[in-house]
């Protein structure tokens, strides 16, 4: 039994919901979204809820497929409804952030700038020049983003220079003993 899959998703008002057979459509304020769900899930839409169930619960492939298809939906109504946000701090002399047009400019003590292109359906805020904000409605895409961008210089374990997530704790080693 899933402890995810078995709570139906409440639907909030403003966000229209279709289903045509594994295919969920959900818009809303932040715009449109759809997710196809595995062939070994039953959904249901009544209620102003959807309810995601497996075929068969003997199967060990659908109830496999049950708790994961049931957060799909369920961030699927989250982003339309509310959106992601994923914010990233920057640390260390010398490296910043700012956005240029639909670029993103980063200096991150390299001998040249990293310049990283948005997507249309995301939105990028430098509110300093040492934080970014990435937000949209698709939570799979503002997840890559960010940890595309934290790539380019991830947290050093001596120092605490890099990119992390907000509210990251980032383990510290000591340094050489003389």
């Amino acid at each position: 039994m899933s402890r995810i899959g078995k709570h139906a998703v409440a639907v909030p008002s403003g966000v229209d919901i279709a289903v045509q057979g594994q295919v969920v459509t959900a818009k809303g304020k932040q715009g449109a979204l759809k997710v196809a769900l595995p062939p070994e899930i039953l959904i249901t839409h009544a209620d102003g809820k959807i309810a995601v169930e497996p075929r068969s619960k003997d199967e060990k492939r659908d109830r496999a497929m049950w708790g994961m298809s049931r957060t799909l939906v369920a961030n699927l109504v989250k982003g339309v409804s509310d959106g992601f946000t994923e914010k990233l701090e920057i640390t260390g002399v010398g490296f910043r952030a700012a956005m240029d047009g639909k670029l993103l400019n980063l200096q991150l003590g390299y001998s040249h700038d990293i310049k990283i292109a948005i997507p249309d359906d995301l939105k990028v805020v430098c509110e300093t020049p040492t934080a970014i904000a990435i937000s949209g409605a698709d939570r799979q895409k503002v997840g890559q983003l960010a940890a595309e961008i934290r790539r380019f210089r991830r947290p050093e374990p001596y120092k605490g220079k890099g990119i992390k997530y907000a509210g990251e704790k980032i383990l510290r080693k000591e340094g050489k003993k003389k």
